[in-house]
């Protein structure tokens, strides 16, 4: 019969050699073979053990309830598994819907609004961070001139405009990356246009000068957010994108360094 020490386990699965001791001494995944000076010896069996562990300790179940679990001589492992499997796929549902509610409420606080509830059940089918972001971005804004006028604009958007500026806005993020990646050179005449794109997508909801627009690339390098929200997409790309917009104002831009 082939086995494995606890160490090969460990480089196999990924499971620290000590969390394996810990898992042998409470009899959860116990060594079906020990040598005659001591050693521990995995079976395949034994790894497939390991394995339905680790797939319930995935969804949250403690480790007593999964040695219950798989003690019970009269489990339906396959059963187990599938209703495992659906879970699992729940979970990645619910990850990619967060993800996706993420990335359209960086969308619309870039652009300094906010949507209701409803726009965002519209457009992305959530409202996870509605409150979060609504209070922030009304604390930050809500007594401005500015903020007025955007929340006037934004009312007047139906499913249609939020669509259309969600598609202008992934396809300025997609541009700017690609403009990064190419080496473009900020203050060109490329990056320019680029620039102009930015501020265009903010016009759309309130009167926007090149004093406003610096001010939001700095918090673009301030506010970590913004800058994992860029760099997510093309690793320095909020600097870049600062850059570009600082040089088509006629300013120096900042390096960070």
């Amino acid at each position: 019969m082939d086995t494995r020490t606890v160490g090969a386990v460990a480089d196999l699965t990924g499971v620290s050699v000590r969390t394996l001791h810990h898992y042998d001494h409470i009899g959860l995944v116990v060594p079906s073979v020990r040598t005659p000076a001591g050693y521990r010896g995995y079976t395949d069996a034994d790894i497939e053990r390991l394995h339905l562990v680790l797939v319930y300790r995935s969804v949250g179940l403690p480790l007593a309830q999964i040695r219950t679990l798989l003690d019970d001589p009269d489990a339906d492992v396959l059963a187990h598994l599938r209703r495992q499997r659906e879970l699992l796929a729940q979970q990645a549902d619910r990850l990619q819907h967060t993800i996706k509610a993420v990335e359209e409420l960086m969308d619309a606080h870039r652009s300094g609004i906010r949507l209701t509830a409803e726009e965002q059940v519209e457009l992305f089918g959530t409202t996870a961070f509605a409150a979060e972001y609504a209070a922030e971005a009304e604390e930050r804004w809500g007594d401005t001139d500015a903020w007025r006028q955007s929340q006037q604009r934004a009312r007047r958007l139906d499913k249609q405009g939020w669509a259309e500026v969600k598609a202008e806005n992934e396809a300025l993020l997609a541009d700017l990356a690609a403009a990064k990646r190419a080496g473009v050179v900020p203050g060109s005449e490329q990056a320019d246009a680029l620039a102009a794109r930015h501020r265009a997508t903010i016009e759309r909801f309130y009167d926007y000068d090149a004093e406003l627009h610096v001010g939001l690339a700095e918090l673009y390098l301030a506010d970590k957010r913004f800058t994992r929200y860029y760099d997510a997409v093309e690793p320095g790309l909020a600097q870049f994108v600062h850059d570009v917009i600082v040089a088509a104002a006629g300013r120096t831009p900042t390096i960070d360094g």
